[in-house]
C-alpha cells in the first residue's frame, strides 16, 4: 500500500525548516551541521508527535472515537501535543501521568491543563496499568476511547516519520548522518523505513535517552518491520544494523546533567535554538561529544533532527541558570 493511501489529517506546519548551523559548526571545529526544525510543526509549541498524530487522529476519527487517551511523564511532550490535537478536533482527552502531582504546575503540565485535558495520576501504580484501567472505565461510560501508546510509537504513529523522510528528500539537501533523540522507538523506526523507501543512504543515529542500546535496537527493528508491513512490505530490519548510541544516559531519564546543560546553552547562544531538557538536549550533547571525540568524521554533513519539547524548559529553570 502506498503511504499516500493511508488516511491522514493534515494539520502540521510542513515542511519544517531545514537550516544550517554555521556558528555551532564553527565552534566545533568546522563541522558541517544542519538542523531539521520539527520544533516548528505548530500545534501548541509543536514537536515530533504532531507528525505521528496526523495519522493517529485519522484512525481515531475513522473508528468513531470520541476520547483520546494516552500516558507519559509529568513533562510529557506527547501528552501536551495529544491534548492540543484533541482540542482542535473536538475529542475529549484523558492523560495518565506517572507519579504524584508536583508542587508546582509549569511547563507541559501547565499546558495540559490549559488545553482542557483530564489528568489521572498513576501515583504508586505502574502507569500502563492505570492506562488500561482508565480505558476500560471510559469504554464502559460510553466515551469511546482511542488509546495512543507511550510516545505515540505504534506502526500507525511511525508513519509520520516515514513521510518525514520523503519531505527531507524533497528539500534537496544531502546528509551523511542524521542525529535524533530515541526512546520509545517510533521516530527512529519511521525514519529507517522511510530511508529505505526514499533512498536516504546516510546513517540514522539514535541517541538513546533512557534505554540500553541492545534493548532500543530490538524495539526500533521490531517497530520498523511492523510499520513496513502496514505499507504492504515484508522488509526485515536487523537489530544490529540499527545505529544507537547509549553513552549519554547520564543520571537517568529526565535528569539534567552537565552535558545537557552545555548543549542547551550552546544551541541557544550560538544558534538561537531552544532544546528540551529531556530529549533534544541529551541528543545534542551526544552529537557534540561525538564530533569532539572524532566518532563523527570532520567531512560528514550532519543533520540534527530537532524533535521539539521546549515547554519543558520552564520546569528546569534553576538548573539552567549560570
Amino acid at each position: 500500500m502506498s503511504l499516500k493511501r493511508i488516511p491522514r489529517l493534515r494539520f502540521a506546519h510542513l515542511p519544517t525548516p531545514l537550516e544550517p548551523m554555521h556558528r555551532l559548526g564553527a565552534h566545533l571545529g568546522g563541522q558541517p551541521l544542519w538542523v531539521k526544525r520539527d520544533d516548528a510543526t505548530g500545534l501548541a509549541f509543536g514537536g515530533n508527535k504532531v507528525r505521528k498524530l496526523e495519522y493517529l487522529l485519522a484512525e481515531a476519527q475513522a473508528s468513531g472515537a470520541r476520547t483520546l487517551l494516552t500516558m507519559g511523564a509529568v513533562q510529557s511532550n506527547q501528552c501536551r501535543q495529544t491534548a492540543a490535537a484533541a482540542a482542535r478536533f473536538g475529542f475529549d482527552c484523558i492523560l495518565v501521568l506517572r507519579g504524584e502531582p508536583p508542587a508546582r504546575v509549569d511547563g507541559n503540565l501547565l499546558l495540559d491543563h490549559l488545553l482542557g485535558a483530564e489528568i489521572r495520576w498513576a501515583a504508586a501504580q505502574p502507569a500502563e496499568e492505570v492506562l488500561e484501567q482508565t480505558f476500560r472505565e471510559a469504554w464502559s461510560a460510553g466515551r469511546r476511547p482511542y488509546k495512543i501508546v507511550y510516545g505515540a510509537s505504534s506502526p500507525v504513529g511511525a508513519l509520520g516519520y516515514v513521510a518525514a523522510m520523503a519531505e527531507l528528500r524533497e528539500q534537496g539537501e544531502t546528509f551523511d548522518r542524521i542525529i535524533v533523540a530515541s526512546s520509545s522507538a517510533g521516530t527512529q523506526a519511521g525514519m529507517i523505513v522511510g530511508a529505505r523507501l526514499y533512498g536516504f543512504a546516510g546513517r540514522i543515529t539514535g541517541v538513546s535517552v533512557d534505554r540500553r542500546a541492545n534493548d532500543l535496537r530490538q524495539a526500533v527493528a521490531h517497530l520498523a518491520e511492523e510499520t513496513s508491513a502496514l505499507l504492504g512490505g515484508r522488509q526485515r530490519f536487523d537489530p544490529e544494523s540499527i545505529d544507537v548510541a547509549d553513552d549519554y544516559l547520564g543520571g537517568g531519564y529526565a535528569v539534567l546533567g552537565a552535558p545537557e546543560i552545555e548543549a542547551t546553552r550552546l544551541f541557544a547562544r550560538l544558534e538561537g535554538l531552544l532544546l528540551d531538557p529531556v530529549y533534544t538536549a541529551r541528543a545534542a550533547a551526544g552529537m557534540i561529544d561525538m564530533v569532539r571525540g572524532g566518532r563523527i568524521d570532520r567531512a560528514e554533513r550532519v543533520l540534527f533532527w530537532h524533535t521539539g519539547g521546549g515547554p519543558a524548559l520552564f520546569a528546569y529553570g534553576e538548573a539552567l541558570l549560570d
